[in-house]
């Protein structure tokens, strides 16, 4: 899977406030992520990371 910061991702199980997109605000050997519904964040390893993700929605800009 290729994702890069700022990008806007799927995961496979939704977030409890209703949705499922996220996007990428820290990469390294722990991913954050930040919840597009509730602005919730989540810290969690790369190998973690890489079992939840569906697929890339939105490619950032940069």
């Amino acid at each position: 899977m290729d994702y890069d910061l700022h990008d806007i991702i799927e995961t496979k199980k939704p977030h409890p406030c209703g949705t499922n997109r996220w996007q990428i605000i820290r990469m390294g050997m722990d991913i954050k992520i930040k919840c597009t519904g509730c602005d919730r964040i989540l810290m969690m390893p790369r190998r973690d990371f890489n079992k939840r993700i569906k697929k890339v929605l939105e490619k950032s800009e940069n």
